[in-house]
């Protein structure tokens, strides 16, 4: 008979624990490459994957990214 707690079925691996995943690699928001972008727009990113990274965050809010892009000077 079939119990819905199975002891014979393989242990919980808890994935979540790893970081970056299968590859090792830290997962971005945006693209991993910079190569295709303005020097401005790569500046910008680099800036953004600095933040997130300072911040062990993978994804930044609206005013995280606010705050990226006044850190560098712009304003309107």
């Amino acid at each position: 008979m079939n119990s819905a707690l199975d002891v014979t079925a393989e242990p919980f691996i808890e994935r979540r624990s790893f970081a970056g995943g299968a590859t090792g690699e830290e997962r971005r928001q945006f693209a991993n490459s910079h190569e295709e972008l303005s020097p401005e727009a790569r500046e910008l990113a680099q800036a953004i994957d600095g933040y997130k990274l300072m911040h062990r965050r993978r994804f930044i809010t609206f005013e995280e990214m606010l705050a990226v892009i006044k850190e560098l000077g712009y304003s309107k």
